[in-house]
């Protein structure tokens, strides 16, 4: 029976090439027309410490890393030893023996890297050794990598030719080594190109892409893990006329220069991570109470603190839902797949255009450094509203009414003040107690402006509903199909818009006997909102700094549910 996908964990400790050889061959795969999903997890030290990538490849789109292993790379004694249990029976360890000897693991191979790639007379080449070998495991066609390497290696530069003879050659060596051996997972289906232009994205990058395309005008950004690479991806491309990104001194000057960009009429974002997001609540709060359209993205990760700064997490929900003192609530999106870092980040844009306000688009450090294969987005079709501008006369006031007012840009006419203090029409200070309660129901209501019917379902008759938010979407959408093709009667709802939530997806939600929501943390912190909106929503938690397993959902669910398949789905 042939393999319909695979999954490949590389281990070994930070500059080993671990992340690079997991790239390397989902790329390829892609590129001879399979799907794939990188996850990678590194450790919080500048260079060194233990690190592992997972790669899976499969003739079908890929919603989740993978639970079981089917080859271990391992480059030392280390990552043998804290991975081995992984992999499944009948798998395969590639051991790195350059560095160490495996002995009493009949699934051992041992593999010198780097005399192999030395060989070849380019010693970058060890990561391409490596795949080769895992391409001779799943019978994966010479013809395929040899493409690749090609592809990959010509840049018009001299020299080009031996640097893809000498990685065809590594290709090769790995290859011819492990055959000798006669070890093999099976052969992997022949892939079915898909039947759209395809590219391959990490998340921040996609997040980078969609803010682009929207029209992003300026960017300050302070170095966070795993934020940075949206500010290094700003540094080199947001160039032209009107347009501006630099690196701050603090997350604290990262939203000041929003505010001040917001109110002189330009599109303007940040990047961040939790810590960096509690050092702008004060000027998110501002944000909120004057009415300066601006995006801040956090990428989640471990907390609280300096916490787990190289792990996922989706811990900070509360804290960008509810970032400031008094009564503030931010529009929230969070997206789930690299495809909707994307959309999600127009989206972004697009609302605090729309209500003239800060939004928080939420990610995570399991999709910033997922590289997988989405259909190439249509730039030509994203159409963003433009800001509502005030064109009249002088003595314009800003905060009059309940309803949205157009904004003035600075040098043009209609002048008032962006107030922190509770604030008149016109924007001076104010202390009335019917004004206070005036301007809070005004920047509530303008939330309204942002609700749109806009989320998945399946099977909305069932009474009870499973419903990730964020990152969870794969490995819950994986489980989902699980349990239905067993029978278990659960329903599917999903969507990125958590602040305000689809009016009519609310609705649905509470006439259901139980939502249950897989949540990467430990509070239950998107079901303890839903409850506070009259829905019955249970949390499935986990905090472990990775992503859920698709067969630890399955699990939960079927016991959730109470449903007699329990032992079926298990198998």
């Amino acid at each position: 029976m042939q393999m319909r996908d695979f999954v490949v964990r590389f281990a070994g400790e930070g500059g080993q090439g671990v992340v690079t050889s997991a790239e390397g061959l989902a790329q390829t795969s892609t590129q001879a027309g399979y799907h794939a999903l990188t996850f990678a997890t590194f450790p919080s030290q500048i260079l060194g410490g233990p690190t592992w990538t997972q790669a899976r490849i499969s003739v079908n789109e890929v919603l989740s890393p993978g639970d079981d292993v089917d080859v271990l790379v391992a480059f030392n004694q280390e990552a043998y030893d804290t991975h081995h249990e992984d992999v499944r029976p009948e798998g395969v360890v590639i051991f790195n023996s350059n560095e160490f000897q495996l002995e009493g693991d009949s699934r051992g191979f041992g593999l010198p890297v780097e005399d192999l790639a030395k060989a070849t007379g380019n010693n970058r080449a060890a990561n391409m050794v490596i795949i080769g070998a895992l391409a001779h495991l799943v019978h994966m066609p010479q013809e395929f990598l040899e493409e690749f390497v090609t592809q990959r290696f010509t840049r018009g530069r001299a020299g080009d030719d031996q640097i893809i003879s000498s990685n065809i050659a590594a290709l090769t060596s790995g290859r011819e080594h492990i055959a000798a051996s006669g070890l093999s997972l099976g052969d992997l289906a022949p892939p079915t190109r898909p039947d759209w232009q395809q590219v391959m994205l990490k998340g921040n990058e996609a997040v980078s892409l969609g803010s682009l395309a929207a029209g992003l005008e300026i960017y300050a950004g302070y170095p966070i893990s795993p934020a940075t690479t949206i500010l290094l991806f700003m540094e080199r491309n947001l160039v032209g006329p009107g347009k501006f990104a630099y690196q701050v001194s603090s997350e604290i000057e990262s939203i000041t220069t929003l505010l001040g960009a917001g109110f002189a009429g330009k599109k303007a974002m940040t990047a961040t991570a939790g810590p960096g997001f509690s050092l702008m609540s004060e000027g998110l709060g501002l944000g909120w109470i004057a009415e300066i359209p601006l995006v801040v993205v956090n990428v989640q990760r471990g907390g609280p603190a300096t916490g787990l700064p190289t792990k996922t997490e989706q811990s900070d929900l509360m804290a960008c839902m509810y970032p400031a003192h008094g009564d503030v609530k931010m529009p929230i999106i969070a997206v789930g797949t690299v495809e909707e870092c994307f959309f999600g980040a127009i989206k972004a844009i697009e609302w605090a255009e729309r209500y003239q306000g800060p939004v928080v688009l939420m990610t995570e450090m399991s999709l910033a450094e997922r590289v997988q294969n989405i259909p190439r987005p249509d730039l030509s079709k994203v159409k963003i509203d433009g800001r509502k501008i005030y064109t009249g006369n002088n003595g314009y006031r800003r905060y009059a009414g309940d309803e949205l007012s157009p904004m003035p840009v600075p040098g043009n006419p209609g002048a008032y003040m962006a107030n922190g203090s509770e604030h008149d029409d016109f924007g001076d200070t104010t202390h009335l107690p019917a004004r206070h309660v005036q301007m809070t129901e005004r920047r509530f209501s303008k939330i309204k402006l942002l609700e749109e019917d806009d989320y998945e379902r399946d099977r909305a008759e069932e009474s009870i509903a499973f419903m990730p938010w964020g990152g969870s979407k794969g490995p819950a959408l994986e489980a989902y199909n699980q349990l239905k093709e067993h029978g278990v009667p659960v329903g599917w709802y999903y969507t990125m818009f958590l602040n305000p939530l689809p009016p009519r997806l609310l609705e649905e939600l509470k006439q259901k006997e139980l939502v249950i929501v897989p949540e990467l943390n430990y509070q239950g912190q998107f079901a303890s909102i839903l409850r506070s909106h009259g829905v019955k929503a249970e949390a499935i938690t986990q905090y472990t700094g990775l992503p859920f397993k698709v067969r630890d959902l399955v699990e939960r669910v079927t016991e959730m549910t109470g449903s007699s398949r329990k032992e079926t789905v298990k198998a």
